[in-house]
């Protein structure tokens, strides 16, 4: 059974179904346990070598072109939170990922593949959250590509320029997910959940369009850290 909103504890995942499905409807901040943190991973070698002009959380559409991303579009959505289910504020979240055809925009990606290279898809963004912890991100559902079986999403927690947690966001039960090396190396069957979400067709969308919703779990946050130290 896979839930879409990881804002759950170790122990309660592992208890599953109705126990499990129940727990998922508590608030964050309910459980006497601390929440199950995002696992960390890679940041892979395609983090922009060269950050975009337009850097905001819509991927689709670059600056004024009226001329949309190629794919799926998907509203990825949901908040960072600390272990005790608060919300953190002030968080940059950085996303980034492939377009349609399987290209980044760093430039390891994009020279060799220039002439495949969807042009209108922004490649990276960013949101910084507010008091709510929120963050919304509108760009495509990730693909596949040539070494990365599991199609996938980069994401990265900054705050007071540090950083916080890099980790990606993967389809849950697409098919070649066990044969891709990166989550094939997360052994822990929970932590494989808490990357994983469902992309969920929007039903009064006309034109095909998706939601997926994520929440981080970061541990100690620089401002914890302060407060500690004083």
């Amino acid at each position: 059974m896979h839930l879409d909103n990881p804002l759950i504890t170790r122990r309660s995942l592992l208890r599953g179904g109705i126990a499990l499905g129940a727990l998922a409807l508590f608030a964050p901040g309910t459980f006497a346990e601390q929440l199950a943190l995002t696992p960390p991973l890679t940041e892979g070698p395609f983090y922009p070598d060269k950050l975009p002009l337009d850097t905001d959380n819509d991927l689709i559409i670059i600056g004024n072109s009226i001329t949309p991303a190629v794919g799926e579009i998907t509203h990825l959505y949901g908040k960072i939170l600390n272990a005790s289910g608060e919300p953190i504020k002030n968080a940059e979240l950085e996303l980034w990922q492939c377009d349609a055809n399987g290209v980044y925009i760093n430039t390891r990606s994009s020279i060799p593949n220039a002439d495949r290279q969807d042009k209108n898809f922004q490649g990276y963004g960013r949101f910084l959250t507010s008091s709510t912890g929120e963050y919304r991100f509108r760009t495509i559902k990730p693909v596949p590509y040539s070494g990365r079986p599991a199609p996938h999403i980069h994401l990265r927690v900054n705050q007071n320029g540090r950083e916080m947690l890099t980790t990606q966001l993967f389809i849950a039960g697409y098919p070649s997910n066990v044969r891709d090396g990166v989550f094939r190396g997360i052994r822990d069957v929970v932590d494989r959940e808490l990357v994983s979400t469902e992309f969920k067709p929007i039903k009064e969308s006309k034109i095909g369009e998706l939601s997926a919703h994520f929440d981080l779990v970061v541990g100690q946050t620089p401002a914890d850290r302060d407060d500690h130290q004083h």
